[in-house]
């Protein structure tokens, strides 16, 4: 019941980000960006420090399934999907393109839920530093989503549809690592595979292409803040 309330929270985080774009916050957007900053090292610190050293020692086929997670969403969001990335879309794009970068998004949002779900069948600890983790990266994930949706030349209402499925899929996610027993035991794993694509391959690509400080500066605070959670969540 707890991961699914954190699960819950989390998935407004999508709707939050696709709010700012429909209604061209743009002091709200510059803030988004720093939490995709800050959720890069948050979610590369926690991957690194708890989830695959727990995954590893919970389950022998760990590793395999890491990687198995990590390869998913590659191919999920770069080799099926033509044109997809975190932030803004600011080009105009066809409607096959916006339902292909949904679809890849499902896949990654799917296992925040099993993230979340796995980590608080460890501890509550480790399970709320996923949430954490995951609310971070949802509100430019919901900016992503809405703004391609718009860039297809489709409503506003479709935009806020297309980021709430996103929220949707995570809420599943939680719901079947709940009932589902290969979810429950490798889920953990594969979630970590998927969460480390996402920091590394997806956010931290996404901060180099920014320039200034103020980007690098949050990306480190990111990591720095994990560590301050974790002493008080875990010890």
């Amino acid at each position: 019941m707890k991961a699914l309330v954190f699960a819950l929270m989390a998935a407004l985080g999508n709707l939050v980000g696709a709010w700012a774009v429909i209604r061209h916050a743009r002091r709200g957007l510059h803030v988004i960006e720093v939490f995709l900053a800050l959720g890069a090292g948050f979610m590369l610190a926690v991957t690194l420090v708890d989830m695959i050293p727990e995954a590893i020692a919970r389950d022998a086929l760990a590793p395999g399934f890491i990687l198995a997670g990590y390869l998913a969403v590659h191919l999920a969001q770069h080799v099926a999907v033509p044109h997809f990335h975190f932030g803004e879309e600011t080009h105009h794009l066809s409607a096959s393109a916006g339902v292909s970068a949904l679809i890849g998004l499902l896949l990654h949002t799917f296992f925040d839920g099993v993230a979340i779900a796995s980590g608080f069948l460890v501890s509550p600890g480790l399970g709320l530093l996923l949430f954490m983790a995951v609310f971070l990266h949802k509100l430019p994930e919901g900016v992503a989503m809405a703004s391609v949706i718009l860039s297809t030349g489709q409503s506003a209402a479709r935009a806020v549809g297309a980021a709430g499925a996103l929220g949707a899929a995570t809420i599943l996610g939680v719901l079947l690592t709940d009932v589902a027993a290969p979810l429950r035991t490798h889920g953990l794993a594969i979630a970590a595979g998927v969460t480390l694509y996402v920091a590394a391959s997806n956010l931290v690509p996404q901060i180099q292409a920014r320039k200034g400080w103020r980007m690098w500066v949050a990306f480190f605070a990111g990591a720095g803040f994990f560590f301050l959670a974790r002493l008080f969540l875990v010890g």
